[in-house]
């Protein structure tokens, strides 16, 4: 069930401050890469985050039935008619989507996506795959690029290339995890060409490991082609933000290359350790911009719903500024996100609740 609504109820430095909680303990790579950032498409980035895994938690941890997909799709419709819930995330998610003029079909495809999820969907074709992850990473890039005042299709297109490389990475580390729990992202037409059931996925022999190694690579092979079209959309985001978005290219690009390396995605997950990852982030911090070179080239057919999308949003001028408290000093967001927790503490248990 829905949330009550609480359109009165402003953005405050506590929501923030939860948003940022949320990506420090569910993406160390995403946390990493953010810090990169400008604070003013850090805190918004954070929203985002925070949004996309509290529907990916809701479709995991609350069966992923239709009643999951409902209430999301109710809550985002509360966003964006300016009546939140009475809960940080869609606060936030609210306050960004208005400010950075986010097209309500961005989120909802993501939701969509999280759907096809829920139902166990599988997928015949490669192009299959990426309309799914067109979906469910795609809508990412894209949403951070609007936040980085970028809404050039070409630029945008670029972003939808990387979350579609991002997704098919994190669909080959996990392959094995995923078969095992009864999911199966690889393409039913490999299976079918090489023999190979969704059931051997989970558990292979030795012959049918070297095919799902195969395919594997392949996947990779692919996600390579589109981190490469990347490139350009990153050379045209604003400058201080494009070290970020590098390091977030490289650090994904590098469980790729784990697998490569002969990590075995059925039986083990590929791991960057904590010091690689600070060692990429400087590396990206350090890297010069990319060329230009390909920034035209057209979006995937996958995508291109999704430019398509921005293309469309009527923009209305905005005269106001970022909230103060996005650019407070961290010290100052832990302190008020102590004494927001104390309060918490105080106030009948039913209020916390609905604080997250």
């Amino acid at each position: 069930m829905p949330l009550p609504s609480n359109a009165r109820s402003p953005l405050t430095p506590r929501d923030c401050a939860q948003c940022r909680q949320s990506i420090r303990q569910g993406s160390h790579s995403f946390f990493i890469a953010s810090l990169l950032l400008p604070v003013e498409v850090r805190e918004p980035a954070y929203a985002i985050y925070a949004f996309c895994r509290m529907a990916d938690d809701m479709i995991d941890q609350a069966g992923g039935g239709p009643e999951a997909i409902a209430e999301l799709t109710a809550r985002l419709d509360n966003i964006y008619r300016g009546r939140p819930a009475n809960h940080f995330v869609d606060r936030s998610f609210a306050e960004t989507v208005a400010r950075f003029a986010i097209p309500q079909a961005i989120p909802a495809a993501l939701i969509e996506g999280l759907a096809w999820d829920a139902a166990g969907r599988t997928y015949d074709t490669l192009g299959d795959l990426e309309n799914y992850a067109a979906r469910v990473a795609g809508t990412v890039g894209v949403m951070m690029t609007l936040v980085m005042a970028r809404r050039d299709p070409f630029v945008l297109a670029r972003a939808a290339d990387l979350g579609v490389a991002m997704q098919l990475t994190n669909i080959a580390r996990d392959i094995g995890e995923d078969a095992r729990a009864g999911r199966n992202y690889l393409p039913e037409e490999w299976l079918r060409r090489e023999g190979l059931s969704k059931i051997a996925v989970a558990n292979p022999d030795d012959a049918q490991s070297d095919v799902v190694r195969r395919m594997t690579l392949r996947l990779l092979d692919r996600a390579e082609f589109l981190y490469d079209r990347a490139l350009p959309g990153i050379a045209e985001l604003p400058a201080d933000c494009r070290r970020g978005i590098q390091a977030s290219r490289l650090l994904y690009h590098a469980i790729g290359d784990e697998i490569r390396a002969g990590v075995d995605p059925v039986h083990e997950r590929a791991i960057i350790s904590k010091r690689r990852k600070v060692a990429l982030a400087l590396k990206a911090a350090a890297m010069p911009p990319p060329t230009l070179d390909g920034l035209s080239r057209p979006a995937l057919t996958a995508t291109r719903f999704l430019v398509d999308a921005v293309e469309a949003e009527v923009l209305a001028p905005r005269v106001d500024t970022l909230p103060p408290w996005w650019r407070y000093d961290a010290r100052v967001v832990r302190m008020l996100q102590l004494l927001g927790a104390f309060k918490a503490r105080r106030e009948p248990d039913g209020v916390a609740q609905l604080e997250g």
